[in-house]
């Protein structure tokens, strides 16, 4: 029994570290994309970080990752006091976690010019880093902040994806009012291209594959899909149309590292 909950408790932990990994990997990314390719272009697409770059041309005194941590801070008591501490979750940790990144960055590595000196170049790695790392961290059941959406959806009849995209216009208009029309259409641009990359991150985040595998010996097949890689499996009776010899049909759903383990298994043993 103690061994059992030992075994238990350590899959648990690898689970949480597994987690914590990858909710920190899609905030830097974030972070990056906000810091060295946002900012100096002055890439507004919404959100709180669309929010702080407006604000930090207003104000230049304090950067960027500052004004995002005012704004969080400020958030973060608004999704208190009309949300609940329970329906903020981890978004408060994302809130200040993400915040914590951008400030890094602008430690690490100031920079207030491209990178690269093409702002359509630059545009591609403001919506890429951004929607990737959003989707990494979505995908895992967590967010990277929207409260103010939250509050909407929750007192008004809008739903929170109309909510995220009033508020992401508003600050995109602000952008091409404050930059330049030039600069407030590529914003435009940044707010589709996001929407876009999100959807099809997660999509490719969450891809399995079905795989079908007749055989005569299925027994091997089954041990390793379910012990080797904690899989299970779908088992039919079929027999061949020509030979009418007797086989049985495996169907199991995995995904693509595990189904390319798999094909190198069966060609080696089947």
């Amino acid at each position: 029994m103690n061994g059992l909950k030992e075994a238990f408790s350590r899959e648990n932990l690898l689970k949480d570290l597994n987690f914590f990994a990858l909710l920190n990997l899609g905030l830097v990314l974030t972070a990056v994309g906000i810091v060295y390719f946002k900012n100096p272009n002055h890439f507004a697409f919404g959100g709180t970080s669309g929010l702080s770059i407006l604000l930090a041309d207003l104000f230049p005194r304090i950067n960027v990752g500052g004004f995002m941590w005012i704004i969080n801070i400020v958030l973060v008591v608004l999704g208190f006091i009309f949300l609940g501490v329970k329906c903020m979750g981890w978004t408060i940790y994302s809130s200040f976690a993400l915040s914590f990144f951008v400030s890094g960055c602008e430690w690490l590595y100031p920079s207030g010019v491209s990178l690269s000196g093409d702002a359509m170049l630059d545009l591609v790695f403001a919506v890429f880093l951004p929607a990737l790392g959003a989707a990494i961290v979505f995908d895992i059941g967590a967010s990277t902040g929207g409260t103010v959406a939250l509050i909407l959806a929750k007192y008004t009849s809008m739903e929170i994806g109309k909510a995220l995209m009033v508020s992401d216009i508003l600050i995109v208009l602000a952008a091409a009012v404050r930059f330049g029309m030039g600069t407030g259409l590529y914003c435009i641009l940044g707010l589709i291209g996001k929407s876009f990359v999100v959807d099809g991150a997660i999509e490719n985040i969450r891809l399995r594959k079905v795989c079908t595998i007749m055989t005569a010996n299925p027994q091997p097949i089954l041990d390793f899909i379910i012990h080797d890689m904690n899989r299970s499996a779908t088992v039919e009776k079929a027999y061949g149309a020509y030979t009418h010899h007797e086989l049985s049909v495996l169907v199991t759903v995995l995904t693509r590292r595990q189904a390319l383990q798999l094909r190198n298994f069966l060609r080696e043993n089947d």
